[in-house]
């Protein structure tokens, strides 16, 4: 079959390399245009568009198909003549006139178990509800926002203390081989898809402001708070150390603490151990293990640790409930 692939991020890259690797004829591939990097906000191709380009592949740059570049977007995919789509974390929607376009139609790999977790971040909201199981599904694409009957599906499980960008590496490449396989079947008119079936769960992106932690609330709710929200949007509070103005703090990692010490600390506060750093939550305590004071790079939090007034605490909805209100 003629392929031709859709993507923009990173975790998509892998998706690309596989179908190459397995021998798959892509005739092109469609990405979002170039986005805003860095600090100096410089112009710059998405990592799927690079990958494409060192592979000498054509290269579609659309944000959308109901506007004059979508038009030409949609030109340029006819003049490729692909048979079928492969869509992997291509950031938008195809509208039903694109999705017709194709004999085959467009595929999709959506990381998770459909229909659990329907949207734009999955393993996000997975970790931040605690799951201990999630995966990834191939789908035949449909207007609906992932809808479509199911090819082929893989699970694992969901460790505490991974993080969604830990999990989003291993579905990538995972996923990668599970989208090249349902593909050659397809081809080879070996494969079947299934209606969706069970409860449908949304999995919306989330915003900077939902990724700030409270540590007023229980241990587990917190942990898989900054676990679900690393790398992005990134957990967060604010930082009070009884000197100067409170900060912007970024916590990277979590994990649940099985042998916690016996303490008389409100939530917020922290506990400095020589070997770790503990968090005290509504009900217990979690350890950070990766944090990013303002104006640094993420670091051990034991090293940040180094040096700290045991006075240093997080705000919470119960010392600072005006904070924590959401518009």
């Amino acid at each position: 079959m003629r392929i031709v692939f859709a993507g923009t991020p990173e975790p998509a890259v892998a998706s690309l390399d596989a179908l190459i690797e397995a021998g798959q004829q892509v005739v092109g591939v469609l990405t979002r245009t170039d986005a805003k990097v860095g600090r100096k906000r410089v112009l710059t191709p998405s990592p799927v568009a690079a990958r494409a380009a060192e592979l000498g592949l054509p290269v579609i740059k659309a944000d959308g198909f109901n506007t004059p570049d979508g038009q030409a977007a949609i030109d340029q995919l006819k003049e490729l003549q692909p048979d079928i789509g492969a869509v992997v974390a291509y950031g938008g929607l195809l509208p039903q006139h694109v999705l017709d376009m194709l004999p085959k139609g467009w595929v999709n790999l959506h990381f998770s178990l459909l229909p659990a977790y329907r949207g734009a971040a999955p393993v996000q909201w997975a970790i931040i509800n605690q799951e201990t199981q999630t995966g990834a599904a191939v789908f035949q694409l449909e207007a609906g926002l992932d809808t479509g009957p199911v090819f082929s599906t893989l699970s694992r499980p969901l460790a505490a203390d991974e993080t969604a960008g830990d999990v989003l590496t291993d579905l990538a490449t995972t996923g990668a081989e599970l989208l090249a396989s349902t593909l050659s079947d397809i081809a080879a008119g070996a494969a079947e898809s299934t209606p969706q079936q069970g409860e449908v769960t949304w999995a919306p992106k989330l915003a900077s402001q939902q990724a700030k932690v409270d540590p007023a609330q229980p241990a587990d709710v917190v942990r898989g708070l900054i676990n679900g929200t690393s790398p992005a949007p990134g957990a967060w509070g604010i930082l009070e150390t009884g000197a100067g103005q409170p900060q912007r703090f970024k916590i990277g990692r979590a994990r649940p603490v099985n042998d916690p010490p016996a303490h008389d600390q409100q939530p917020g506060a922290f506990l400095l151990e020589a070997k770790r750093v503990l968090l005290v939550c509504q009900d217990g305590v979690i350890e950070l293990t990766d944090v990013q004071p303002a104006g640094k790079k993420m670091m051990r939090a034991t090293d940040w640790a180094r040096g700290v007034d045991e006075a240093v605490r997080l705000q919470t909805s119960i010392t600072h409930p005006d904070e924590f209100q959401v518009n």
